[in-house]
């Protein structure tokens, strides 16, 4: 930036009001500027988890290149301390165009060019340089108002710091998300940035500027200034063009909550027949086409049994509810779905009620809007099926759903009798994740038997059927932690379970079962089904030789997710 300053104003005296409003001034800007640019930073980790899923990693990186890039920030601000005034204002500019647009840029490589990560490094990089910049000239600043020992203005910059940091943190989930949205809240942020650093040097330090930088820094000003309004502006627009560009089909709903990224779309095939999916967070939860062939055999294997009371963690789409109704005998239904969106989805949006035929009307259902981990930890009623219809295992937030500690709790709402169900994913696709969970099941307790079938929108998908062991006790209790439950899992079970699992055997002769796993076969009751008779639920037990069980699959736990490690590494070749 080439602008001329006049020489800097001599300090203000302490006692003078004009004094005292300048350093509240300055340590205000601090606070403000604290906020945005950690706004900023959980903008980018949020985005990330969203379109790719490793909240992890993608925190990782941003956060790990921000704090380097602000180091770089720093050192590259000595120079410009002649001019701080004008250079503050400036990299304010700079940083509230830059992160305002973040989002939107982001979103855009992702959908368009398929350059999400490279433009993620850029972006944190640069956005890390203009934040670490910030400081020095701001202690520069604050010592031309009254000088002061170091530490006592690296003390008083650092607390407006870190308190804008607290406030600019929780602002972004609880404020800026639901009500504004990722796009729109940076933009807004932005724009907030811009008016605090320019306010600031154009109010208490504007007498060192020249006339030159006060028309330069206005006229830029008023660019990004309209820059960010017009992004605003067309947010909403860009948003639905973007989202489209990530689908094949047209969308027929979108919405953001503080869990994930929901899309329902539909197309019509050259015979007629509409085609609706639900996508959570990108990845396909149901086709219309073929999602009977999966609730079907996730559903009615594990009925073959007592199956008065039923537990559904997940299936929030109400499908495998729909299969559930269809027994008279069902006396009670509680499902537990994570975000109360896809329960409101599934009740009110024709597409999915009709595919659902309406079963959270049923009168026999109880839908609980909760995290399942957590409402099982409190739980204390028994079922007699508990089916667990999760999306996959490739992010942190869905690992612990997979893990030994879940599944013991599991165990717990399990009457004597009960059979569970779990969606393992694929053994063809990801054979490690599938037989991690078989792993982590019976490390848990349970008896389980694997079987697969073929849905044409996922290929080849597992299950594993399972009850539970009446000579083992629970791994995990409601009131257990993870620190009480993995030395409890690692120093009894898991010597147990690996020699189990080199031994199995079934009385009907299947190869894959352990001893007390349920028989795999359909009820005596069983309604009229579109795809599953017995013959082709034997035909599911049956694995071709090169997609048998993994030996020494180590199982997943909260303070070890080996099922993230295979599931993202498997998923990503998908």
């Amino acid at each position: 930036m080439s602008v001329s300053a006049e020489p800097a104003a001599g300090p203000v005296e302490t006692g003078k009001p004009r004094g005292r409003f300048a350093r509240t001034a300055v340590l205000v800007a601090v606070f403000i500027c604290a906020a945005c640019g950690l706004v900023y930073e959980l903008a980018l980790v949020a985005l990330g988890s969203y379109l790719i899923g490793d909240t992890v990693g993608q925190a990782s990186i941003v956060l790990s290149l921000m704090v380097f890039a602000m180091g770089v920030g720093a050192l590259a601000a000595k120079p410009l301390q002649r001019w701080a005034a004008p250079a503050f204002a400036g990299i304010e500019l700079l940083l509230a165009l830059l992160g305002g647009l973040s989002v939107l840029g982001l979103y855009a490589a992702f959908a368009w060019l398929s350059l999400y990560t490279p433009a993620l490094i850029a972006m944190a990089l640069v956005l890390g340089v203009l934040i670490g910049a910030e400081i020095p000239l701001l202690m520069v600043l604050l010592q031309r108002i009254r000088r002061q020992d170091a530490g006592s203005a690296v003390a008083d910059l650092f607390a407006a710091d870190y308190v804008g940091g607290l406030v600019g943190g929780l602002a972004f989930p609880f404020l800026l998300l639901p009500l504004f949205g990722q796009v729109q809240g940076a933009l807004l942020v932005g724009m907030v940035n811009a008016a605090a650093g320019l306010g600031l040097v154009l109010t208490v330090f504007r007498r060192e500027l020249s006339k030159r930088a006060t028309l330069l820094l206005t006229g830029a000003s008023l660019l990004v200034g309209g820059l960010l309004l017009g992004a605003y502006a067309f947010a909403d627009d860009f948003e639905i063009t973007a989202r489209q560009a990530l689908y094949a089909d047209p969308v027929v709903h979108s919405e953001r909550t503080q869990y994930q990224d929901i899309v329902l779309t539909e197309s019509l095939s050259l015979g007629g027949n509409r085609d609706t999916r639900l996508y959570l967070n990108g990845d396909l939860q149901f086709s219309s086409m073929d999602e009977y062939r999966y609730h079907e055999a996730m559903v009615h294997p594990a009925m073959a049994g007592p199956h008065e009371r039923v537990l559904v963690l997940g299936g929030g789409d109400g499908l495998a509810l729909r299969e559930l109704l269809r027994y008279p005998d069902v006396r009670e239904v509680t499902l537990v779905e994570l975000d109360p969106a896809v329960l409101e989805l599934a009740r009110t949006d024709p597409r999915v009620s009709t595919l659902n035929k309406n079963a959270f009307a049923d009168p026999r259902v109880r839908a609980v809007a909760a995290d399942a981990f957590s409402w099982l930890r409190d739980n204390r009623d028994r079922y007699d099926v508990v089916l667990v219809d999760m999306p996959d295992a490739d992010s942190t937030a869905t690992a612990k759903l997979y893990s030994t500690e879940f599944y013991g709790l599991a165990r717990q709402a399990m009457s004597d009798d009960a059979r569970m169900v779990v969606q393992s994913g694929s053994p063809f696709f990801a054979p490690k994740a599938f037989w991690c969970i078989e792993s982590t099941m019976r490390a848990a307790g349970l008896s389980t038997v694997p079987y697969e079938i073929t849905v044409p929108s996922f290929g080849e998908w597992g299950f594993h059927l399972a009850s539970a062991k009446p000579d083992s006790t629970p791994v995990a209790t409601g009131a257990a932690t993870s620190m009480e439950i993995g030395p409890l899992i690692s120093m009894e079970i898991g010597p147990s379970i690996s020699m189990e699992i080199a031994e199995t055997h079934q009385e009907d002769g299947n190869p894959l079962a352990a001893p007390g796993a349920p028989p795999l076969r359909l009820p005596a009751d069983v309604p009229p089904l579109r795809s599953l008779d017995e013959e082709t639920l034997q035909a599911a037990a049956t694995f071709p030789p090169d997609r048998t069980r993994i030996p020494g699959m180590e199982p997943s736990t909260l303070m070890h997710p080996t099922i993230l490690e295979y599931a993202q590494g498997e998923w990503a070749n998908y």
